[in-house]
């Protein structure tokens, strides 16, 4: 007699649990065979970034314009407002940022990159500092383009991929006075804030954190800007693990730490739900005309940045839906999910769960290769092969070139991401992934690494190529 199947509520001791939403449409996926996927490889230069996507059975690389839309979002798509200037959408927009953020001016751009350029030419000067809890690469490049250097003023815990500390994306406050004390305020442009940390694993930031941040900022006449691209999911773990906000709103919460910045940044392409699109926002009247004057110069005119009306409308939209309770349950619950599998079968992770992917810690997946060689590229690269399953590097050729030495950064972390999609995948694709993390782990011991044959100037981990070593 067979044995019966758990359900996942059995399997994990709990009620089990389903997606505050019903599929509407479907977009069929496919395995091609191994033979064809080695090819697929090769061809890409071992770069997940460059495989063809009709290529890929589950597309893991990133939650970056790759969630699906709901049927409000579309319609809002009919009511666009394709004006060039003054369209009724961005006013939408406008308002919903206001309501939702706090913040009192906005301007669109066409994606977060835009976001962070504008910001970073407005507010740093050649030779300033900008300390930040861990760099993010097109962030780190923007501010370096605009001549700062940034500062990694992290908690140690955040490069501990064992750490069970529930904050870890926390700024160490005693790190950042010391650096305000040996080169003074003058020198620091601003305090870069991300939420959900995603160099560390989508690790949160505390409420508490925030405050005694801005408390610092207040002292010494410091600005403190927000990456708000997933505070949704960061505001999430705040409910759920620090005290006194067990039964506040996903909004409420939200509403208060981006009371106790200075201005923010976002990609719409993760929290909002859409596939194109960002913003700035900011308090301060004088950068809010700086901001809006550069605006027309990169993106386009500032009552559109970059978008057309109907991304704008969707947009505003989705900022709504992602604040719904229910649904950030199940979209960071997924990310859980495929977490606790792994756990169990003992497959080396970022710990806790981040909540928008959950990242393999590639240096104990090969302990046998130098970073040199990147374990994190060949792991993506290997997942891959074994299942057409598409992830993304973080790791040493993520963190690029020191740009006055020319030599490797060599980050603590060395991490493969495997990013969830938001409202794409079922709990069976996290199932068919899992087994594959497990296969390529359980074969670990014959990786070869790789090296790299071509490198570009900027953000190299989009566009390198490597090839195997025999």
């Amino acid at each position: 007699m067979s044995k019966p199947i758990k359900t996942m509520g059995e399997q994990f001791n709990r009620r089990s649990w389903a997606e505050p939403w019903k599929i509407k449409m479907v977009e069929p996926i496919a395995l091609i065979p191994r033979e064809e996927r080695q090819q697929a490889l090769r061809e890409a230069g071992y770069n997940t970034f460059l495989l063809k996507s009709a290529d890929v059975y589950i597309d893991l690389l990133t939650d970056s314009g790759t969630s699906a839309m709901s049927d409000r979002q579309w319609s809002g798509m009919m009511l666009g407002d394709e004006a060039y200037a003054g369209s009724v959408n961005f006013y939408h927009l406008e308002e919903t940022v206001r309501e939702v953020y706090g913040y009192s001016y906005l301007v669109p751009t066409h994606q977060g990159r835009g976001a962070e350029h504008l910001i970073s030419k407005a507010e740093i000067s050649a030779g300033q500092l900008v300390p930040g809890n861990m760099y993010f690469t097109t962030t780190r490049l923007h501010q370096e383009m605009a001549g700062g250097t940034f500062v990694d003023v992290i908690i140690d815990e955040a490069h501990d991929t064992e750490s069970e500390h529930p904050f870890k994306g926390n700024v160490d406050i005693d790190k950042l006075e010391a650096l305000i004390r040996e080169h003074g305020a003058e020198k620091i442009a601003y305090i870069s804030l991300a939420g959900t940390v995603n160099m560390a694993g989508g690790q949160p930031v505390s409420m508490a954190n925030v405050k005694a941040l801005r408390q610092l900022c207040d002292r010494h006449g410091i600005k403190l800007y927000l990456d708000a691209t997933r505070m949704v999911e960061n505001c999430y773990f705040i409910q759920q693990r620090e005290e006194g906000y067990a039964d506040k709103p996903i909004a409420e919460i939200l509403k208060e730490f981006c009371s106790y910045t200075d201005g923010a940044w976002m990609s719409g392409k993760k929290d909002h739900l859409v596939n194109i699109g960002g913003w700035v926002a900011v308090n301060d009247a004088d950068l809010f005309d700086r901001l809006r004057n550069m605006v027309v110069i990169y993106e386009g005119l500032h009552t559109y940045g970059g978008l057309a009306g109907r991304d704008m409308e969707a947009m505003a939209i989705g900022i709504r839906e992602s604040l719904q309770d229910a649904y950030v349950r199940a979209r960071v619950g997924q990310v859980a999910y495929l977490g606790t599998l792994l756990t169990n079968w003992d497959i080396p992770i970022v710990r806790p769960v981040g909540g928008h992917a959950v990242f393999l810690d590639a240096r104990k997946f090969y302990p046998h290769l130098d970073q040199e060689v990147f374990p994190a590229q060949t792991l993506a690269a290997e997942l891959y092969l074994d299942s057409g399953i598409r992830s993304m590097e973080r790791g040493i050729v993520s963190a690029g070139r020191d740009p006055e030495t020319g030599q490797h950064r060599h980050p603590k972390l060395e991490l493969t991401r495997l990013t969830i999609p938001r409202r794409v995948y079922t709990e069976a694709h996290m199932d068919v992934v899992a087994e594959a993390v497990k296969a390529v782990y359980e074969n670990a011991h014959k990786a070869r690494g790789l090296r790299m044959v071509y490198e570009p100037k900027y953000l190299r981990f989009f566009q390198a190529r490597f090839e195997m070593i025999d």
